[in-house]
């Protein structure tokens, strides 16, 4: 398959949007603890899906994943485990930051690590930087840490210039200092899902052997390292679960407790009850909406030719673009100045900038 790096950025991209909007879903779900409707997003994303699509794209997939050494089986599952890690405090530092902030500081770490390691692991930087087009991917890694370097600092400014009311108007339980604690260790797991791809090139490529179409070669990779991932996040979620008791959350929805009214003031209108399949249903639409980033992440990685490594990136540059825009959406940065709407939105043009670059730079590799 002649590779197309140009599609392969447009797959990163409906990736991107996938995973800056899966989060969206979650904000409908009432009544329930974090640990309950995290976990039953995951189960369809790390379990349900990747299974229905893995059976539907590669022929003979219980073969093709019994094909795997047990080595190969291994570090997959355990880079999907490491990278569990961090997706589960990647919740976390949404949770605390916000959409569009919390997701730049996690996954500029996320970038740094998951772009830079493996072609250091495999030996190929010294490959990269004698190229022409090595030096402009990495020209579009620089331009895409950038780019990730200025919607932090927008951050920061807005942490700086809002007061705690503010800032909790639109992100409930916002905290900086543990936000961007949380960030950094999660960016730095969730790298390991790169790893992971890397680690299970022999299962797709058995996939390719045994009649799976080129673009879809990474799906039975995912469902071994999304099974490390589901590992990681259901042993948490259910320690939470029997700490908090809110294993009974499975089956029912508390109701929020109405606020007081002031001396004088009519009490407020009751809200309509939360409702458990709605809670359900929109659970799964989040951890569904969630697997698609991988699920184009796999497509796309396909399209990128001998410097795949790049899809990382552009991956990470499109997940902060369109986290960041919902953010906006969202009116998380109401109550900033100016200047600090300015660099966030100069963030994301440079964003974008990076992957037309990164893309540029497969595309000069293609060439020769």
């Amino acid at each position: 398959m002649n590779p197309n790096p140009f599609l392969g950025v447009f797959l990163h991209a409906l990736g991107g949007f996938a995973a800056g909007s899966f989060y969206i879903p979650y904000k409908n779900v009432r009544g329930w603890a974090w640990e309950v409707y995290w976990l039953v997003g995951g189960v369809f994303s790390w379990i349900v899906v990747p299974w229905v699509v893995g059976a539907l794209t590669c022929p003979g997939l219980l073969s093709v994943l019994r094909s795997g050494s047990g080595k190969t089986i291994l570090w997959t599952y355990l880079f999907g485990v490491l990278w569990g890690i961090g997706g589960l405090t990647f919740g976390l530092s949404m949770r605390y930051l916000g959409l569009s902030l919390g997701m730049a500081l996690s996954l500029g770490f996320c970038a740094v690590f998951g772009t830079l390691v493996p072609p250091v692991f495999e030996g190929r930087i010294a490959g990269l930087v004698a190229s022409t087009s090595g030096r402009v991917v990495i020209l579009g890694i620089l331009v895409c840490l950038s780019g990730i370097a200025m919607c932090g600092a927008a951050g920061m400014k807005k942490e700086k210039r809002l007061s705690e009311a503010e800032k909790k108007a639109s992100i409930a339980e916002f905290d900086f200092p543990k936000g961007a604690w949380v960030a950094a260790f999660s960016g730095v797991m969730s790298s390991c899902m790169a790893f992971a791809f890397a680690a299970g090139k022999p299962i797709a490529e058995a996939a390719v052997q045994n009649g799976t179409r080129p673009i879809f070669q990474n799906f039975p990779v995912m469902i071994i390292a999304l099974l490390g991932g589901f590992t990681t996040n259901f042993v948490w979620c259910a320690a939470l679960s029997f700490k908090n008791r809110s294993w009974r959350d499975y089956r029912r929805v508390r109701e929020a407790e109405p606020a007081a009214a002031g001396p004088g003031a009519s009490a407020a209108p009751a809200k309509p009850k939360p409702s458990l399949l709605a809670n359900y249903v929109w659970a799964a639409l989040a951890g569904t909406t969630w697997y698609f980033q991988f699920f184009f992440y796999g497509m796309g990685t396909t399209q990128m030719g001998r410097y795949d490594f790049s899809s990382w990136t552009i991956h990470m540059a499109f997940i902060i673009t369109f986290s960041s825009l919902w953010g906006i959406f969202f009116h998380e940065w109401r109550g900033t100045d100016r200047p600090t709407r300015r660099l966030v939105v100069a963030g994301i043009a440079v964003l974008i900038l990076s992957t037309v670059v990164v893309g540029a730079g497969n595309y000069i590799a293609t060439l020769k």
